[in-house]
């Protein structure tokens, strides 16, 4: 019987450096220069919920590490060189062949996490020590496999090729080098440590193989008679391979040791000097890359369902946008499952025209387009791939949004009251590089009251030359000038209570859609006046 066996790699080749040098490279995330400002945003951004950004960050970072990456998801960056440098990153990753390296690189890099973490909590030094062994022969299988095949595809961006040069470098090192041949050898040494064990009731003998045959294949064949062939096989549930062992089997293990206390000296001496084997750089990119693998790996049912995501061209000075063929992303996930139809929309704002001002009929997709344009903003600002056959985005500072809110009771403020609060806040701290969402405003009021203060606070918002959406059903609110452009959610001409959720730039005009189901239901005046007897 042998100790638990473990796969095998190659020690790596001495390889030149490439045409980068491997010091330029710091994070797969900034470029070389900014690399040190780093992922700070421990806690959600507070127009996440509005937006339904919680949603997607939720189900994008799902049976992943968490803590790792919620706080890039909640980094924006109002950077065009940060921007643009995960955008040419995600454009490499994006080819089927470079993106398939990362996934098995982030998987292992996982197990090298857990078994040292698991090593920590474990006393029985022998047993930590073959974890911390574990660790450090998948870290360099990780490592060696991820060169090659970088090394196999054509990679364009910065990042990647700085990667491949640092880790080609890596890998030629000494250091690393010294720590893969021993990893193996003391791999090799220890599998070839056979030992038997002698079981008399409740005591265990353990004592080094003495050459005993094997009796299982005498016993198999003296029972082969027996066999029912046309039995189907249980299904057995396959071993979890996490190396975590029971109070026997760690005794065990024990004894192992104290038989073979040259080859376990060594591990004991492999571990002290290789002790932190795991390169800081290596360890930086490994917490960075789940952040283009889960996103990726979120859009892609959507792209196979057909939906366009494009890479958008950002500014932070030119305030000219558009989207063409975009969509709710967590709508359209939603959608995805439930096999329902998802209709995508176009905007734009040319020149002076920043506020869009949505009208329409209720339930006809007015609230889901003015998440759709914060997503497009907050995505654009991670540097993802947005949805869209084609967009240029303007990067904004903030997301202020300002959706219906229930009353609540431990502030004692009634709804409006809170609502003109929360606007207020919003209208202190935006300035002209924001982006301000604004979803019917001011419904707890009268109509004349609402106008009035909707239009005081679309002219403070137009006035700080904010870009933004406001949905309402108040016609003259996108009237305000050139900064303001009407676009109208419409119905079906042939059914007017039929909702088309597309959203059309055109003048707002409630009257028709009334005039529309007026005439539906026969109540116009001219067909009432009709069925009147003289």
């Amino acid at each position: 019987m042998t100790l638990r066996e473990y796969s095998t790699f190659s020690e790596p080749a001495t390889v030149a450096p490439g045409p980068f040098e491997a010091e330029t490279f710091r994070s797969i995330l900034f470029p070389s220069h900014l690399e040190n400002m780093g992922v700070d945003e421990a806690s959600e951004p507070i127009c996440f919920v509005d937006l339904n950004l919680d949603q997607i960050v939720g189900s994008i970072v799902e049976n992943r590490d968490e803590e790792i990456l919620r706080p890039i998801f909640y980094s924006a960056h109002r950077s065009e060189e940060i921007v643009r440098y995960r955008q040419a990153v995600f454009a490499d990753l994006e080819q089927p062949e470079t993106y398939a390296a990362f996934p098995p690189f982030c998987d292992a890099m996982r197990s090298v996490r857990a078994d040292l973490a698991y090593a920590e909590q474990i006393s029985q030094k022998s047993h930590r020590n073959t974890v911390i062994l574990r660790a450090a022969q998948t870290y360099c299988e990780a490592i060696l496999s991820l060169l090659w095949h970088l090394q196999k595809v054509d990679i364009a961006s910065i990042g990647l090729k700085h990667l491949q040069s640092y880790i080609r470098t890596y890998t030629s090192s000494g250091l690393f080098k010294e720590l893969a041949r021993e990893t193996r050898d003391l791999r090799t040494t220890l599998a070839n440590c056979s030992y038997g064990m002698l079981f008399r009731g409740d005591a265990v003998t353990v004592r080094r193989y003495a050459g005993e045959p094997d009796y299982t294949v005498t016993i198999l064949e003296r029972f082969a008679r027996f066999r029912e062939t046309d039995i189907k096989p249980t299904e057995v549930n396959p071993v979890k391979n996490d190396f975590s062992l029971n109070h026997i089997e760690a005794g065990i293990l024990e004894f192992v040791s104290r038989l073979f206390q040259r080859e376990f000296d060594r591990l004991e001496q492999y571990v002290v000097h290789h002790a932190g084997f795991v390169d800081p750089t290596i360890a930086r990119f490994d917490r960075e890359i789940g952040f283009y693998v889960s996103y990726l790996a979120y859009i892609e049912p959507l792209k196979r369902a057909g939906l366009p995501f494009c890479l958008p061209d950002i500014s932070t000075s030119s305030k000219t946008s558009e989207a063409l063929g975009s969509f709710d992303l967590a709508l359209a996930r939603k959608l995805l499952r439930e096999r329902g139809t998802i209709v995508c929309n176009d905007f734009n704002l040319d020149g002076a025209e920043r506020l869009i001002v949505v009208s329409g009929p209720n339930q006809g997709g007015k609230t889901t387009f003015a998440r759709m344009f914060g997503q497009l903003h907050f995505l654009a600002s991670l540097g993802c791939p947005v949805p869209g056959r084609r967009a240029r985005l303007f990067l904004p500072d903030r997301i202020f949004t300002h959706f219906e809110r229930e009353e609540d009771i431990s502030n004692l403020r009634g709804k409006l009251e809170d609502e003109l609060v929360r606007l207020h806040q919003t209208c202190e701290a935006m300035t002209s590089e924001s982006v301000v969402i604004l979803n019917e405003i001011f419904n707890s009021t009268s109509l004349d009251d609402q106008i009035f203060l909707s239009t005081n606070i679309l002219k403070m918002i137009l006035s700080t030359d904010a870009v933004g959406v406001c949905v309402t059903f108040i016609d003259r609110l996108s009237r305000l000038g050139e900064q303001t452009v009407s676009m109208v959610s419409t119905v079906d001409e042939k059914d007017p209570a039929h909702r088309t959720f597309k959203i059309v730039r055109k003048a707002a005009d409630g009257l028709a859609y009334a005039l529309s189901l007026a005439q539906k239901r026969g109540v116009t005046y001219a067909q009432l006046k009709g069925r009147i007897l003289p």
